[in-house]
């Protein structure tokens, strides 16, 4: 591939951005060395040599789980980078998850009638429009009376966590586990040949179908007039409404894409066929906030974010391996947390040099 082509892909100052993401996650897995240094010193680089093999511990069993595990937070992160392109913060992908997945779960417990081929279809589509409308509020706040997103997202979360907590105790409570009950084999996603090439792994078709997300967000933004028109809001509102660009269409629109996005994730996420519940308790849902940092690790690029997102989900996974050395789960937050923290700091620092550029470009 010449270096046009992947300047045409992954955009301009494709070596600024690698380089950001790379100091982001040398820094967070050397802080998380750190603290397993001080926790145990004697286990401390066996444990440290697990986190990074990641799935690669349980070998094609392992492997297949961080795939499964990253399909969640590739959809929640496909939708936190749209919002971010037309220069919004969709902070609100827990709740759109969350909502998302109980309409999988109760579609997937009731509608028993319809043929296995249906059935999953329309659990997943069905948690793809609930996601949508989940975010319409904030969504026509925003566009028509400038309330920031992040608030209303925010707020948004904690409805749909209540509201979903009430609807699974009400319909399809499991009181026996404090849980929601398991969906009907028939709304389970299919294998499609998953399980004979990771035997043992939870893995199945979505990860086909957030591979499909990925691609068409890609092309949505680099090939589309609808792509160019965000992009251009999220550059200068001002600028896109002088040329002639409807700045409320394109909000709304964005938005309903990103929580149709983190429905679909939810969907996928609880109709797997791994024995996966809600859970009634008043946690907001962790992928969506995964979602964050898989976002900006990847520069809010579409492509990339699949290749973060499996990261993380290896993290997550060498992370379970861990624990063989008795070290708590949690380092592994701590590591992600710090990544999130200086991929946030790199993306400023990079802008800033752009900026810098530009200004040095301009006076020459």
């Amino acid at each position: 591939m010449k270096r046009k082509d992947i300047q045409r892909l992954f955009g301009k100052g494709l070596v600024d951005k690698i380089a950001a993401s790379m100091c982001a996650i040398l820094i967070g897995l050397f802080v998380g060395f750190l603290v397993l240094l001080a926790s145990n010193p004697d286990n401390a680089l066996s444990a440290f040599l697990t986190i990074l093999k990641g799935g690669l511990s349980g070998g094609s069993k392992g492997i297949g789980n961080v795939l499964f595990k990253a399909i969640p937070i590739i959809m929640t992160g496909l939708s936190v980078a749209i919002a971010f392109k037309a220069g919004m913060f969709n902070i609100g992908t827990p709740g759109q998850f969350i909502m998302g997945a109980y309409t999988a779960i109760y579609i997937g417990c009731y509608l028993t009638f319809l043929p296995p081929v249906i059935h999953w279809l329309v659990c997943i589509l069905s948690a793809t429009a609930v996601g949508a409308l989940w975010v319409l509020i904030p969504a026509l706040l925003k566009a028509f009376l400038n309330v920031n997103e992040v608030i209303a997202t925010i707020m948004m979360n904690y409805i749909g966590m209540y509201t979903s907590n009430y609807l699974i105790t009400k319909y399809v409570f499991d009181a026996n586990k404090n849980q929601s009950k398991l969906v009907a084999a028939s709304a389970q996603t299919p294998k499609l040949g998953m399980d004979k090439l990771f035997p043992g792994s939870s893995l199945n078709a979505g990860i086909f179908v957030a591979l499909l997300c990925m691609i068409l967000i890609y092309v949505l933004l680099q090939r589309s007039t609808f792509g160019y028109e965000l992009k251009a809001c999220g550059q200068h509102c001002s600028a896109a409404r002088y040329a002639g660009i409807n700045e409320k269409k394109c909000i709304v629109m964005t938005l309903l894409i990103a929580g149709a996005l983190a429905g679909l994730g939810g969907g996928l996420t609880y109709v797997a066929g791994d024995g996966r519940s809600i859970f009634v308790v008043d946690v907001l849902a962790q992928e969506g906030f995964t979602g964050i940092s898989v976002a900006l690790l990847a520069m809010n690029h579409p492509i990339a974010i699949f290749f973060s997102g499996t990261f993380i989900a290896s993290l997550t996974v060498g992370g379970f391996y861990m624990q063989l050395y008795q070290y708590p789960y949690e380092v592994i937050d701590i590591i992600i947390a710090i990544i999130i923290y200086f991929s946030a700091i790199s993306l400023l620092v990079r802008k800033l040099m752009e900026r810098w550029r530009n200004r040095q470009e301009v006076s020459q």
